[in-house]
């Protein structure tokens, strides 16, 4: 049964596939099927996984698998967006040109496109030989009042990335991620720790099972701003639904002050 929302919280679902790789159309099937079920559980927002419909281990054929924005797998998205009414961040290879990046986008209840990224920071060879890092500007879209930006994977685990999504305003840090083996103190260390430091919530969706040599640790999470869980996954697929709400917001910036009581004047540093 679909939950009404109240003006002051956000429902926000995790979806935790275990595949398919390489099948853009049981992909879209499965995300079908979350959407449907991470509706009718009440979340006014879905958060899937890094390069959500082609699988994450596709770097020698990213580049045959990339689409513009706007592209097939887009246009889909926001159809399965629209049929379920919920929001949707989502991930695909994106090319532009002769470039190819790794790209996030919110995607509202209507199809409308609030926000998109590429991602900042490649993780190792294979990723650095098959897609273009981003600029890193922050993005930022809002879903029913709440201002929820955009990261994927491998950024989060740089503090400077997630303070500038805080600093432009975000209540919530919506991250496709493709975790895995040994890593796991990402999702239970670092994601927990970027949520209090910058009091605002984090939505973390990771994959579970293996594609070729990688295992990846599942533990999709959504913390709240006080970095304290409000939703966690094991390993297994499936899907976990947390509440962020204003109050919760409140709470933690007037507990935790890092944001105001920062000093940029002593951080020039960290650009040199």
């Amino acid at each position: 049964m679909n939950h009404t929302p109240r003006a002051d919280e956000l429902v926000v679902a995790a979806w935790q596939p275990d595949g398919p790789l390489l099948d853009v159309p049981a992909a879209l099937a499965a995300l079908d099927a979350a959407a449907a079920e991470a509706a009718g559980r009440g979340a006014r927002l879905l958060v899937c996984p890094e390069l959500t419909l082609t699988g994450y281990d596709i770097a020698p054929r990213a580049a045959d698998l990339a689409e513009p924005a706007g592209g097939p797998m887009a246009r889909a998205v926001a159809g399965v967006a629209a049929e379920h009414g919920l929001a949707i961040a989502w991930s695909w290879p994106e090319r532009d040109g002769e470039q190819v990046h790794i790209a996030a986008e919110l995607v509202d209840r209507d199809g409308t496109v609030l926000a998109r990224h590429r991602k900042a920071h490649l993780y190792g060879p294979d990723e650095a030989g098959a897609y273009v890092p981003g600029d890193g500007t922050p993005a930022v879209g809002e879903v029913d009042g709440f201002r929820v930006g955009l990261l994927v994977c491998y950024d989060v685990e740089f503090p400077e990335q997630v303070r500038m999504v805080a600093l432009a305003g975000a209540d919530l840090l919506a991250c496709p991620t493709a975790l895995m083996a040994p890593y796991d103190a990402v999702s239970t260390l670092i994601v927990p720790a970027r949520a209090f430091e910058n009091q605002m919530a984090v939505a973390y969706a990771n994959r579970a099972g293996s594609e070729h040599d990688l295992t990846y640790t599942g533990l999709s999470c959504v913390v709240g701003p006080d970095g304290a869980d409000l939703a966690r996954a094991d390993d297994r697929p499936g899907l976990v639904v947390g509440t962020l709400t204003s109050a919760a917001l409140d709470d933690a910036r007037r507990a935790n002050t890092h944001l105001a009581d920062r000093r940029p004047e002593v951080y020039g540093g960290l650009t040199r």
